[in-house]
């Protein structure tokens, strides 16, 4: 096949196996796959084409950076050292990491979260949550010990690793760096900034090298471009060393390094990027607080939204083509990524706009009067 973009086709799928029979809400959302994303999964079950789903599930730029035309030799060779140096500088650069030597290059930052686990002893890890969960389950599968803690104050002084998200997943929670860093004292500190690009005063790139710090960063979220799959650790000897090693060669392929590479300096479009988003979760809130809902957190790549019928919520929403993310272990949550455009924005609008009443309706009299 030349010319034209390549898709597969589109799934139409029909309401059954997840819709179907008894279990409750409770068994529905157990069997919803664990991250966001995943429009196949929910054409199948709600019965609504592929092309057709608004997806607000995840926390991705719904206005990526625009692909390089690049030239052949990026997908026909294997990638030249040079390029993954032209990488590291861009990365470096815009990450304020002293030495491109500190910055390892990996087919996202999922890797990275799976990999590090493994290089290190069996050792007690407390991760501040809530956050998200690939974190405990690649520790634990390392035949690490996992503890969840509500907070910095709460890591156990006999934790040899902690691993904090900052901004937070799904939250939006900050954690000052100097607050962070104290953490570090005689331990491992793991703090994965995959939704710091919005937020880069939060940022501990800066620190990177200390042997009692990991610093993880995603390309996928702010820059849109969760298919390349390009990630980086931060981080100096022996971990640097023993990262790379673990990927083994070639771990990016070319035109991930060179897309990276270009994306990472391109200063005009990250300024611009952050000034959009900024003004579209602005206008996400304020849509979301006039349909009753309260803004529990987020960043402006995603809102977090809270109320006691979530579950109804986004049974409507999907029913209506709009896929958002709920947590089985917080069921009043729900993660609403950013419309990336005024039309996303209005079939939204007009999806909670439908749902509002009912919501009211279902909830009594005294709720009404509440809500004005």
């Amino acid at each position: 096949m030349t010319g034209g973009a390549i898709w597969r086709k589109p799934a139409f799928g029909r309401r059954d196996a997840a819709r179907s029979g008894g279990g409750g809400e409770a068994r529905a959302i157990d069997q919803w796959p664990t991250h966001g994303g995943e429009v196949d999964a929910a054409a199948a079950r709600y019965g609504v084409p592929r092309d057709r789903w608004l997806d607000l599930s995840t926390g991705i730029n719904p206005n990526p950076y625009p692909l390089p035309d690049l030239a052949g030799e990026y997908w026909y060779r294997l990638p030249d050292a040079d390029v993954d140096t032209w990488l590291r500088e861009s990365a470096a650069k815009y990450y304020g990491v002293s030495d491109p030597a500190l910055v390892v290059p990996a087919p996202g930052s999922q890797a990275l979260i799976r990999w590090l686990p493994r290089l290190l002893p069996p050792a007690r890890v407390a991760i501040l949550g809530p956050t998200y969960r690939e974190h405990r389950a690649s520790w634990l599968a390392a035949g690490h010990t996992v503890e969840e803690v509500a907070g910095p104050d709460h890591v156990p002084p006999q934790a040899g690793v902690v691993v904090a998200v900052n901004p937070n997943n799904p939250d939006g929670r900050v954690i000052n760096g100097e607050r962070l860093m104290a953490l570090a004292k005689d331990r491992l500190l793991v703090v994965d900034e995959a939704f710091a690009d919005v937020m880069p005063e939060v940022g501990l790139a800066s620190r990177a090298g200390r042997p009692d710090l990991v610093v993880l960063r995603s390309v996928g979220k702010f820059f849109g471009l969760a298919g390349m799959r390009l990630g980086f650790a931060l981080t100096g000897e022996p971990l640097a060393g023993g990262l790379r090693r673990a990927m083994g060669p070639w771990a990016v392929s070319g035109p991930a390094l060179a897309v990276g590479a270009v994306a990472l300096a391109d200063n005009a479009w990250i300024t611009a990027a952050r000034v959009r988003l900024t003004a579209a979760a602005g206008r996400l809130d304020g849509l979301l607080m006039r349909n009753g809902l309260r803004v529990a957190g987020g960043t402006t790549l995603f809102r977090l939204a809270d109320h006691a019928r979530v579950g109804e919520l986004f049974e409507h929403l999907a029913a209506a083509g709009v896929l958002t993310r709920r947590f089985a272990d917080r069921p009043s949550w729900l993660r609403v990524g950013i419309p990336g455009s005024d039309g996303a924005f209005e079939r939204l609008a007009s999806a909670l706009a439908a749902w509002r009443p009912r919501a009211l309706a279902s909830a009594g009299p005294a709720a009404r009067r509440q809500r004005g």
